[in-house]
C-alpha cells in the first residue's frame, strides 16, 4: 500500500492590507505550480488599552473577545474573496488566532512547507522603528519564507 502525498503547505500571513493580499495572491499561484494547497492566517490581539472603552457599559470581557475575533474572521473572508476570488483554483483555508502577529505566522512555519510574507519594504531606521513581521517572520521561521513586496501602483 503507497501513501498517498501530501500537497504542499503554503501558509500566508494575511491583515487585509495591499500587501498582505499581494502576499496571498502569490502564495496562491505558488500553490497552484506545485500542487499545494494554501492556509490564509490571521492574527488578533485582544484590545488591552485601558481607554478604548466600549459604548456599551455592561459588555464583557467575553463579548469583546467573541467580537475581536468575528471581526478579524470576516477581514480575513474579505480579503481572500477580494484577493483570489471564491474559487482560486486551490484550495484556501482561512485561519483566524489569537496572538501577536509574528508570533502565530512563525508558530504557523512549523507545519508549513512555504511561508509567505508581505512587506512595504520600509527599511534602515523607518524600519526599525515599526518592527517589521515580515522581519521577524524571515528571522525566526521554521520554514523557507519569501517575502513578496508591495507593487509600485499600490495605495496602501
Amino acid at each position: 500500500m503507497t501513501e498517498q502525498p501530501i500537497e504542499p503547505l503554503i501558509v500566508v500571513g494575511v491583515d487585509g492590507s495591499n500587501h498582505s493580499k499581494e502576499a496571498l495572491r502569490w502564495g496562491v499561484e505558488q500553490a497552484r505550480m506545485v500542487g499545494g494547497r494554501v492556509h490564509a492566517v490571521m492574527a488578533w490581539e485582544w484590545n488591552r488599552n485601558p481607554f478604548a472603552i466600549g459604548t456599551v457599559a455592561a459588555q464583557t470581557a467575553e463579548d469583546d473577545l467573541v467580537t475581536a475575533e468575528e471581526a478579524a474572521r470576516r477581514k480575513l473572508a474579505d480579503t481572500v474573496a477580494s484577493s483570489v476570488g471564491t474559487s482560486p483554483g486551490v484550495p484556501v483555508f482561512r485561519r483566524v488566532e489569537q496572538g501577536s502577529p509574528a508570533q502565530v505566522l512563525v508558530d504557523a512555519s512549523k507545519e508549513a512547507d512555504l511561508m509567505v510574507v508581505g512587506t512595504r519594504g520600509y527599511g534602515g531606521f523607518k524600519g526599525a522603528l515599526l518592527g517589521s513581521v515580515s522581519q521577524q517572520v524571515v528571522q525566526y521561521s521554521a520554514s523557507s519564507v519569501v517575502v513578496v513586496r508591495e507593487g509600485e501602483d499600490a495605495d496602501d
